[in-house]
């Protein structure tokens, strides 16, 4: 392709512009490098338990002591979270709360936002807060000082894999549950030793309240159909955003991918949440390794897992990541519209044979 594009991430609705030609414009900058400092002082490191809060749950396959070494994988509260607990014997159901307008907030919606007051004969606060009730907590992959995920050998990434689904299932409760991982300075990261992230909230994040609607919108207009399920069947029929497929789950770039080399990995079995399943592990090794012989190790990333939320029956998870390599401008931020210059089918083409 030579002209600029958009399409419409089938998903959500939102609009990408693609523009390959925009990646012969000149660059005066060398994108960052990042060169992993070493185990030195590192708290998620084994043997250094106590520089971290007491554990919440740890993977000690030989057993061994409660903060102590012989972990698999460990699981921490983070030290800066975004999200608190509640404190003992607070109402744990603060979801039903009806505002002044007699409005009633839910998993989707807060009586925190002043258009639920703008109703007539009430004067809406525009500035009203609400406590960030929830859990923030740190999952380290790997008790060796591995700056990268595509480091983890053998069965280490499954085991990591399943360290996060059985922490977002301790968490099944909540509204929604996000588990993400950031990987290198470029990417939010903010320790350099593996670890994922999981964030339990009382509120549903509008963009997964978005993909939602329309997953729910499309099984309605189509007596049942799954939407994801649809997209993944004709991305196998065309083959040419489809990067590697086994008998558990596919591995594409999107149709809207909103950065370079975007891919998404989806189970090819229709399933609302990833923290129940039990797939996708050995493709996400594969995923991450051809990342690593397109753009060097470590490779900083983003990953993301979208999971169903709280309640809703019909879903299909899917988990993304991207690699860092070009900051967002202020366009983007202006106006919600990513500018991919890499089309996606560029990106596919080169991910396959760096994948095999």
């Amino acid at each position: 392709m030579s002209n600029p594009e958009i399409r419409i991430d089938q998903l959500t609705g939102g609009r990408v512009l693609v523009a390959p030609g925009r990646a012969e414009r000149p660059d005066d900058f060398t994108p960052g490098e990042w060169h992993p400092a070493g185990h030195e002082g590192c708290p998620f490191c084994e043997g250094n338990e106590s520089a971290t809060p007491p554990e919440v749950e740890a993977d000690r396959p030989e057993g061994g002591t409660e903060n102590g070494p012989g972990w698999a994988t460990r699981t921490v509260p983070n030290l800066y979270p975004a999200v608190t607990p509640r404190e003992a014997g607070q109402p744990e159901d603060a979801r039903i709360v009806p505002d002044r307008a007699g409005a009633e907030s839910s998993a989707f919606s807060s009586p925190a936002d002043p258009l639920l007051a703008s109703g007539r004969g009430s004067e809406p606060d525009m500035f009203v807060s609400r406590p960030a009730y929830g859990s923030h907590e740190v999952i380290v992959n790997s008790p060796s000082h591995l700056a990268s995920l595509a480091e983890l050998e053998g069965d280490s990434l499954s085991t990591a894999v399943a360290a996060w689904r059985r922490r977002m299932r301790a968490h099944r409760d909540s509204a929604y549950v996000q588990l993400i991982l950031n990987q290198g300075p470029d990417s939010g990261a903010s320790l350099e030793h593996s670890h994922a992230q999981l964030g339990a909230m009382e509120f549903v994040p509008p963009a997964v309240a978005r993909e939602r609607e329309r997953v729910g919108a499309y099984r309605e207009r189509t007596a049942g159909a799954s939407l994801l399920g649809e997209i993944l069947r004709e991305e196998i029929r065309r083959g040419d955003r489809l990067v590697a497929i086994d008998d558990e789950v596919a591995l594409v770039c999107p149709w809207a991918s909103r950065h370079p080399y975007e891919m998404r990995l989806i189970p090819r079995r229709p399933t609302a949440r990833f923290e129940e399943d039990e797939g996708g592990a050995a493709m996400l090794g594969r995923a991450l390794r051809a990342l690593t012989e397109l753009f060097g190790n470590p490779c900083q990333l983003n990953l993301w897992v979208r999971t169903a939320p709280r309640g809703v029956e019909h879903f299909h998870w899917h988990l993304d990541l991207i690699p860092r390599l070009e900051p967002a401008s202020a366009f983007e931020m202006a106006t919600g519209v990513d500018i991919n210059i890499v089309s996606p089918e560029t990106a596919a083409e080169a991910l396959r044979k760096a994948i095999d």
